[in-house]
């Protein structure tokens, strides 16, 4: 089984029928955060955390599947997530933020629905 860590509420309104999804209102890096407090929990990456063109500076939505069953903390998740983490700070608080119009927030929410929805076909 899957579960899907999200602050895009596109994808929690279409995938919290079908699978256990956690939604958060929390900025991109605090989504990867959570993703990492999952693995130290027994939880493994199933969707790489960086996945799509969109880079985390220009974007405010991240959606990550993980497994729902808890086993042995998988190092190689960890250090995924870690170096994932570390990217996406070299992006948002050193390079900064692209600050887009309001009017294409739904767009990367559109575009992270479909990475997910890329996942599950």
């Amino acid at each position: 089984m899957k579960k899907i860590i999200t602050n895009n509420i596109l994808v929690n309104n279409k995938y919290s029928k079908y699978y256990e999804v956690e939604y958060f209102d929390i900025d991109y890096i605090e989504v990867l955060k959570k993703v990492r407090d999952c693995i130290h929990m027994g939880h493994k990456l199933l969707s790489h955390p960086l996945s799509g063109s969109v880079k985390p500076n220009e974007t405010p939505y991240k959606s990550v599947i993980i497994s729902k069953e808890k086993e042995e903390l998988d190092i190689n998740s960890l250090m995924v997530i870690e170096e994932s983490i570390q990217t996406a700070d070299k992006f948002i608080n050193k390079i900064g933020r692209v600050n887009f119009k309001d009017k294409v927030d739904e767009d990367f929410q559109i575009v992270d629905l479909s990475l997910i929805d890329g996942c599950f076909k």
